[in-house]
């Protein structure tokens, strides 16, 4: 039995012509297919695995090779069984990359004719999901669960790009990432841009207390979340060499200061040039050990709340030399840029109330993060 040719007409510019359907198969572009997912814990950290069978000892996400006549979705989810014993749901494409056949970081072995990989949204573990986990000890020797900072460390150069652009538009609620050879090739969203990571510090998970701030402790920090009318906040980051770390406007309590709020003025005109009305104190975290400040001992790091009335030009932060960037997120996006946990999305949900109650202000709609004008923006 002889196979029909197929016409084909792919350039319009030329008449249609009749090859056999062997030499136009032949024809077409060639990849392998895989598939992972970004998987966090509670605070946000990713997820990574150890292969036993990588010479350099880099590490991956929870994923594989695409199997002939499956679909990368099905095979993200098989992986994750097979590789964690987990039966998670996918809820998004986070990212979707092309490698070059020449790529440097490809593995070494058969003649690679290039790769598309598809990085898909694994969700959050809870505590005992995490506890859950086991791993096929022949593939996988170890997992662990890490800062974005300390996870490119442990992969490949171009997958950690990868992983970057894939969770950094899961945490901005960005549409997928598309990246060739580890570079976007749309227009870069702002977290991607300015290498924002997520750095999670135990101390700042802790819970929020409602009451007074005890007199024994003294307040040495203020920090607050800024609304803008639309019911977005206000985060600031400095971009230094080793990435962008998310912040609250605010800062240390200085004895110039008369109060902490007087603090939170000050801080939040030198770091993200914003005028603040009506700051109101919605609690207070312990800091047990004061390490950060010298090790003062225990204090208090105040949380309030604000409404931000004028937003001016970028400017020159005093202490550091360089300009803060300025991001407009939503307060549950705030909260996991900030990896605060579970208490850190009760105190951002405390923070909207207040907002509404007091201002009058809209739950913010869901959209994804935005960078503020370097000439500042009107508010109506």
């Amino acid at each position: 039995m002889t196979t029909p040719p197929i016409t084909t007409n792919l350039d319009e510019a030329t008449p249609c012509t009749t090859v056999p359907a062997a030499q136009y198969a032949a024809s077409r572009h060639a990849v392998w297919l895989g598939a992972a997912a970004i998987i966090t814990d509670e605070v946000g950290r990713i997820l990574l695995v150890r292969p036993t069978y990588r010479e350099d000892g880099s590490w991956l996400l929870p994923g594989g090779v695409v199997e002939p006549g499956e679909h990368p979705h099905v095979t993200c989810r098989r992986e994750i069984t097979e590789e964690l014993g987990l039966d998670l749901p996918l809820s998004a494409v986070l990212a979707v990359h092309s490698f070059s056949a020449h790529h440097p970081d490809l593995q070494p072995g058969p003649i690679c004719p290039g790769e598309a990989r598809f990085v898909f949204d694994g969700g959050t573990l809870t505590p005992d999901q995490v506890q859950a986990i086991r791993l096929p000890r022949e593939e996988l020797s170890e997992f662990a669960f890490l800062e974005t900072r300390d996870a490119v460390q442990r992969l490949r150069a171009v997958d950690g790009q990868i992983m970057l652009a894939a969770y950094r538009a899961r945490l901005g609620n960005t549409a997928t990432a598309h990246l060739a050879d580890g570079r976007h090739i749309l227009d870069v969203p702002p977290l991607d841009r300015h290498d924002v990571h997520v750095r999670y510090r135990p101390s700042w998970d802790s819970p929020l207390h409602r009451g007074p701030v005890p007199d024994r402790l003294p307040v040495q920090q203020a920090w607050a979340w800024c609304f803008v009318p639309d019911g977005r906040v206000v985060l600031v980051a400095d971009p230094g060499p080793q990435g962008a770390l998310p912040m609250l406007p605010g800062g240390t309590v200085e004895e110039t200061d008369a109060t902490p709020e007087g603090t939170l003025h000050r801080e939040a005109a030198e770091e993200a040039q914003l005028a603040l009305a009506d700051p109101v104190r919605l609690g207070w975290v312990l800091d047990e050990t004061g390490e950060v400040y010298g090790g003062v001992g225990p204090n208090a790091r105040l949380r309030l709340a604000a409404q931000v009335t004028a937003v001016g030009p970028a400017a020159v932060d005093s202490a550091t030399g360089r300009p803060f960037v300025r991001l407009l997120a939503t307060p549950a996006q705030a909260a996991a840029l900030l990896s605060w946990g579970p208490p850190g999305a009760r105190q951002s949900q405390l923070a909207v109330d207040t907002a509404r109650e007091r201002w009058g202000l809209p739950a913010a709609r869901a959209a994804a993060i935005e960078e503020i004008p370097a000439e500042g923006m009107r508010l109506n």
